[in-house]
């Protein structure tokens, strides 16, 4: 008799990190099913895996619905048999000055980055707590312990999404399911492309980008797929990545005063929101990018090279995908 391979379900995996997870998950012999809300991407996904030798499912659903994304567990169970482990990816990035952001920003990235986790641990747990095991991951981010400038709707669901795993943890203590809660800094999956910005917006995408492209800022993210995996399959409480993430929240518990000047200074370097007639909406990082002069976007493009290599190889950019395979 063939024994069936365990089931892992990565919501929020069509582009970046967690496409990333996926494939890492397939690699140590996981049956992968992806989940993401745009069914077109999943299928990019899907074939960019494959070309690399991992088979994945697909699930298109929102994980800000609880009824889809119940539902989609129900067919995973039947169909591909139960979830041993569940990784929660999903989430969007708003970047600007709080001017320049509305309520509907705010309740977007906790629909998403609070109710994401929610939703599918709510979800994936009945079946694991009956049979008495399961791994269950929340990425959350350094931006859910320290919260960053001109990310405050971003940061607000992901101080959440960190509450909740780790007291999920707790009511889970003796069950056999664990809870991983994870809280990289920046790492290049070429998000930037794909990130939303507010306010004066050329400006906004160009520091955020760079910041999140350059080495010495952010994280290779293919080791930290591994890591994220290596720590949920351990079921270790916290994963902790990036220099950052390890060292800012222990400043801002000694000495959180200075903490909190150092961001508000910072906060004040960052670019000003405009003028409120020009302040609504946001404005998708390709096209930030694009609507730049043709002298800094050459140099930031220079500047932002690995990242804009991460998003063509991760699918964040698969319009423009010129730099090989997932493999």
């Amino acid at each position: 008799m063939v024994k069936r391979r365990p089931a892992a379900f990565v919501a929020g995996a069509s582009r970046g990190l967690g496409l990333l997870i996926a494939r890492e998950l397939s690699q140590r012999g996981f049956r992968v099913v992806i989940a993401a809300r745009d069914p077109g991407e999943l299928d990019r996904a899907a074939a960019r895996l494959a070309e690399s030798g991992h088979q994945v499912v697909t699930e298109a659903c929102d994980v800000a619905d609880a009824g889809q994304v119940a539902d989609a567990v129900d067919r995973i169970e039947r169909d591909v048999g139960p979830i041993e482990v569940m990784i929660c990816v999903a989430g969007i990035i708003q970047v600007g000055p709080l001017r320049s952001v509305t309520r509907q920003q705010f309740s977007d990235a906790i629909d998403v980055m609070l109710w994401g986790p929610i939703n599918t641990a709510l979800a994936v747990l009945p079946g694991m707590r009956d049979r008495g095991s399961g791994k269950i991951g929340v990425i959350a981010s350094v931006g859910g312990l320290i919260a960053a400038p001109h990310l405050l709707p971003y940061s607000t669901a992901k101080f959440g999404a960190v509450g909740f795993g780790r007291g999920l943890r707790s009511e889970l203590a003796g069950t056999g399911v664990s809870v991983t809660t994870v809280t990289p800094g920046l790492m290049r999956t070429g998000s930037h492309v794909r990130a939303e910005f507010a306010g004066r917006y050329r400006q906004e995408y160009a520091w955020f980008a760079a910041a999140a492209s350059i080495p010495l800022l952010s994280m290779d993210a293919e080791r930290a797929a591994r890591r994220i995996v290596d720590g949920v399959l351990a079921g270790r409480s916290v994963v902790v990545l990036t220099p950052l993430a390890k060292i800012a929240p222990r400043i801002d518990a000694l000495f959180p005063r200075s903490t909190s000047a150092l961001l508000g200074l910072t906060a004040r370097l960052l670019p000003d929101a405009p003028d409120a007639a020009a302040s609504t909406g946001t404005v998708e990082g390709q096209r930030a990018a694009a609507q730049l002069d043709p002298l800094p976007r050459r140099l930031l493009d220079a500047v932002t090279r690995w990242g804009l290599r991460a998003a063509r190889r991760f699918n964040e950019r698969p319009d423009r995908i010129d730099e090989g395979s997932l493999g």
